[in-house]
């Protein structure tokens, strides 16, 4: 990548990012704007979340814990395409078990809760402000940001005691990759609360409509598909985009 274009892109993602924030805590019905402190924490907790994941797997999968990481890296040749639904079942089937396990651990708490937009909001994502286009945009912008960060803070591999460990968010280093979560939420995460990983969203929806929860509303389908193509739709660009600016420019 040429000098100008690296220049652009890293002046791009500062903007993007930093005003991104700023809208997030000031502008009328996002999901930070109304308690901002509480969409800290949240989003703290995410990226926390992320670095205890990648800790735990990076030693033996790589750590995707994501379909937008699985597809990147299976487009950039690092992952086996017989690979690919071994990793994503994985993820989903893994989401559903931690949201079935949240569920059991709160009962009594779930049990009293009479908010039931708040019940799905511990499970599954939805949009402050319902808008197809904006919601299918904001979900793959920072599934972009997500996996195009990622492609540029990884060497596509690291070794642990000697030996070479599956590419993936192991390989960028937990922190750094927690770190990059947190600051998604905070700055793009406001419009539908982030999900930027389908297999986040679509296991703990299913779970939401199958579990015996008291006060739940509907499991939001209407709206499942979003947080599931857009983010792999973000995924493939921000492979594109990297292939265009490293061949290109």
């Amino acid at each position: 990548m040429s000098a100008f274009w690296a220049e652009f892109v890293g002046t791009f993602l500062l903007i993007f990012i930093g005003n991104g924030v700023v809208a997030n805590m000031v502008l009328k019905d996002t999901k930070g704007g109304g308690d901002p402190g509480s969409w800290i924490m949240i989003t703290s907790a995410w990226g926390f979340a992320v670095f205890v994941g990648v800790v735990v797997a990076g030693p033996y999968s790589g750590a995707h814990l994501n379909p937008v990481v699985t597809l990147a890296l299976w487009l950039d040749g690092a992952l086996e395409g017989s690979q690919v639904g071994v990793y994503m079942l994985a993820q989903l089937l893994g989401a559903a078990a931690g949201t079935t396990t949240n569920y059991i651990f709160h009962k009594t708490h779930y049990d009293i809760t009479e908010d039931a937009a708040s019940i799905r909001g511990s499970f599954c994502t939805s949009p402050a402000i319902k808008s197809t286009w904006n919601n299918f945009f904001s979900e793959l912008a920072g599934a972009f940001v997500l996996m195009f960060v990622i492609f540029y803070i990884s060497d596509g591999a690291f070794e642990m005691a000697g030996e070479e460990v599956p590419v993936g968010l192991g390989s960028v280093g937990a922190l750094p990759v927690a770190i990059l979560v947190w600051v998604i939420g905070l700055a793009l995460g406001g419009t539908t609360g982030y999900a930027i990983n389908p297999a986040r969203d679509l296991g703990p929806r299913i779970m939401h409509q199958l579990l015996p929860i008291k006060n739940k509303m509907d499991s939001g389908w209407d709206y499942a598909w979003i947080p599931v193509i857009a983010p792999l739709c973000g995924s493939a660009l921000a492979y594109a985009v990297k292939e265009w600016l490293l061949m290109t420019v």
